[in-house]
């Protein structure tokens, strides 16, 4: 299976025997981990791709391989962390606090480890040269941020500029040629016909709940569930009109309680049982910056989807830098499964 670099067999890749400076990458929130562990590499693949999937079933089929031995790793690698990683519950699988946890540090080390890996099969690390990067504030924080690391790692020679705007400023600098690459929600790009678009994620919206919210129990959820419910409203990008469209076509006016450019107030406002939010499932975190929960669920009816990109000028020849980021961000999307 690519990707995977050893076979599955208990401690056949242990952390514990990395050298110090991964030892450090693989230490996670005091409590988590204890001196006796020793987790594989393999172990970590298989959590985050739960974490990420929020089931067995989907992060099997992501990963063509048996639900029987991602059960199995999740089972040794709670074992060998003495903590539960995941709450099972009908819907599938998540997080738990330290699950939550310990999911940035396992993903923190597959990354160091995927560019170890790329540094010994890469002979233009040290090219000099300059990029011009566009971002968008819904996806700086969530899409670019991961991309731009490992992209600054693997060549460390080219000098990063990157701007946040709208989307139609940086479709704007983009035809002008002030940019060489956005990164961008692209659902709603005006300028097809001068510039050129590739999706890297597509992201559906789902319901945001704070725990004992009625509606976390309902079977079905429906877009008329939703318009009786107070609001709290992310308004970049497309969100606020695509969310507005939605419920003024079934007759409903939305009942927004609070508007906000922050997913983290959102985040907030919704545990605390502020409101409930409709947002792109790729800016879902099951917790809130103050450690409350907040539950999603999916809505039955015909819902708008997110999608992200890279854009560029349509006949430019995009420098070398820009087409290092291009395919650096294809392999990325295509390692993920995406």
């Amino acid at each position: 299976m690519a990707g995977i670099i050893a076979a599955h067999t208990p401690r056949a890749c242990p952390v514990r025997g990395f050298p110090k400076e991964f030892s450090a990458l693989a230490s996670p929130a005091p409590g988590i981990l204890t001196a006796a562990m020793a987790f594989t590499f393999r172990q970590l693949q298989y959590f985050v791709a739960v974490a990420e999937q929020g089931s067995v079933t989907r992060a099997a089929q992501n990963l063509s391989i048996s639900q029987s031995s991602i059960t199995e790793a999740i089972k040794e690698l709670e074992s060998d962390l003495g903590v539960e990683l995941f709450e099972r519950h009908p819907r599938g699988l998540t997080t738990t606090h330290n699950g939550h946890q310990f999911l940035r540090h396992a993903t923190k080390i597959l990354a160091n480890v995927s560019d170890a890996r790329r540094s010994f099969s890469d002979n233009r690390t040290a090219e000099k040269g300059q990029l011009n990067l566009g971002v968008t504030s819904l996806v700086a924080g969530y899409v670019l941020s991961d991309l731009l690391s490992r992209y600054r790692r693997a060549f460390p020679g080219i000098e990063v500029s990157a701007i946040e705007d709208n989307g139609s400023y940086l479709e704007h600098l983009l035809v002008g040629g002030e940019l060489d690459v956005a990164v961008m929600v692209i659902s709603n790009l005006r300028d097809r016909m001068a510039l050129q678009a590739e999706i890297l994620e597509t992201s559906p919206y789902r319901l945001w709940l704070p725990i004992g919210h009625p509606l976390v129990s309902a079977d079905i959820i429906s877009v008329s569930d939703i318009a009786k419910e107070p609001l709290i409203m992310l308004t970049v990008d497309e969100i606020e009109e695509n969310t507005g469209k939605l419920l003024t076509a079934l007759g409903a006016r939305p009942h927004v309680a609070f508007r906000t450019r922050s997913v983290e107030a959102v985040r907030s406002l919704v545990a605390t049982g502020a409101g409930i939010a409709l947002l792109p499932d790729l800016v879902y975190r099951p917790w809130s910056l103050e450690g409350d929960r907040i539950e999603s669920r999916d809505v039955s009816g015909a819902l708008p989807v997110v999608q992200v990109g890279m854009v560029w000028r349509k006949g430019s020849s995009l420098p070398q830098a820009a087409r290092d980021f291009v395919g650096l961000a294809e392999a990325l999307r295509s390692g993920r499964g995406r």
